[in-house]
């Protein structure tokens, strides 16, 4: 009897440009409004807009789909 070969799946590449997955598991995003017209914004956004932050619950389930080999 032949041997069935498993198809390997495809990492979605826009998604792996834009998440990271942690050692722990959390799924990291970074912040938009933060590349031009910075002027007009305050140093405390400004801030706060250059940290990563985790992804929401909702969607993370979609994310980590598109990520099939993002999980530690």
């Amino acid at each position: 009897m032949a041997k069935v070969k498993k198809v390997k799946l495809k990492t979605h590449k826009g998604a792996a440009k834009r998440f990271k997955i942690t050692g722990s598991g959390k799924v990291m995003r970074h912040h938009s409004f933060a590349r031009h017209i910075l002027t007009s914004k305050a140093s405390k956004r400004k801030r706060r807009l250059g940290k990563a932050v985790e992804v929401s619950p909702a969607n993370e389930a979609q994310i980590l789909r598109m990520l099939p080999y993002g999980k530690p």
